[in-house]
């Protein structure tokens, strides 16, 4: 019985020179480069919708709302990710002079799939943690009104809170914003 082939290892710096230059993105893990898939119409029209809601919110702060093309750095992990929304409050600290590479993300945003939804929840949550500067992060679905609220607290917990109605708000406190449920899901159907 033969097994797989393992990846070649590549450096950090072999793979943001490759990534700086590719045509599709892929996010780092200790030495391993991992293609990301394509999205759903659902996906986008929730990304676009989060990034309006949050983009008109914090427009007089001092904070910056990225889509999915701004790709995250944890050091402690050495890994590269690309959340779908980023924000950043406060000065914004990237990894070199491109400004391609944020290193102190406030809130980041990931949406659920099949294919992803195991990994956002444990190891990408897990690499997350490791950010100092993260206070917020949202797990989205989008095949149902669901989103799951993370909270850091004081003590370094993160506190989990669920919310499922068109009606509710989500209060994220850390850049005093409030996501109204149906702003981010309008447009979506659940057919």
């Amino acid at each position: 019985m033969s097994s797989l082939p393992h990846p070649p290892f590549i450096t950090p710096e072999t793979y943001l020179a490759r990534e700086r230059q590719a045509t599709t993105k892929s996010e780092y893990l200790a030495g391993t480069a991992v293609a990301m898939s394509g999205a759903s119409r659902a996906h986008n029209l929730i990304v676009t919708n989060l990034v309006r809601e949050l983009s008109t919110q914090l427009a007089e702060r001092p904070c910056e709302v990225y889509p999915s093309d701004m790709r995250v750095h944890i050091p402690a992990a050495s890994a590269y990710t690309y959340p779908d929304v980023v924000v950043v409050c406060g000065e914004p600290e990237f990894i070199d002079e491109q400004f391609d590479t944020l290193r102190n993300p406030t809130l980041l945003v990931e949406m659920l799939s099949d294919s992803t939804e195991a990994y956002d929840r444990g190891k990408k949550f897990e690499l997350y943690r490791r950010l100092p500067s993260l206070h917020l992060y949202l797990l989205v679905a989008q095949d149902e009104v669901f989103i799951e609220r993370y909270v850091r607290q004081a003590d370094n917990e993160w506190v989990l809170s669920d919310f499922v109605h068109l009606a509710d708000s989500i209060p994220l406190e850390a850049i005093q914003v409030e996501l109204s449920m149906a702003q981010v899901y309008r447009k979506v159907s659940f057919e």
